[in-house]
């Protein structure tokens, strides 16, 4: 498995209401039919099929554990109040190792 074929989704529940989509891997690319070379994995927030926020990490496509826990904590984060919905405080985040 590799977040290049199957990104990590977590689903926020907003304090103030509302829902959010954490989404964790390697998005689509208009430019490669095949995204078997790309290597970027991207942390983005998801209303439906609108992208909020993105961020690229430091994550390679095949560190799907380490994935796992950046939505989750990205999510609790979200879910407790400690971020909005902004790139710039995804940052933190996705240039973490794990």
């Amino acid at each position: 498995m590799s977040l290049r074929t199957s990104p990590i989704v977590e689903h926020a529940t907003l304090p103030g209401g509302g829902f959010v989509t954490v989404w964790v891997g390697v998005p689509d690319d208009p430019y490669f039919n095949d995204k078997s070379g790309l290597t970027t994995v991207d942390v983005q927030l998801r209303e439906g099929s609108s992208v909020l926020a993105s961020v690229s990490t430091v994550l390679d496509p095949d560190q799907d554990n380490e994935g796992l826990q950046l939505a989750e904590e990205v999510r609790a984060a979200l879910e407790s109040g400690e971020i909005g919905l902004h790139a710039a405080e995804l940052e933190p985040f996705a240039d973490r190792l794990r």
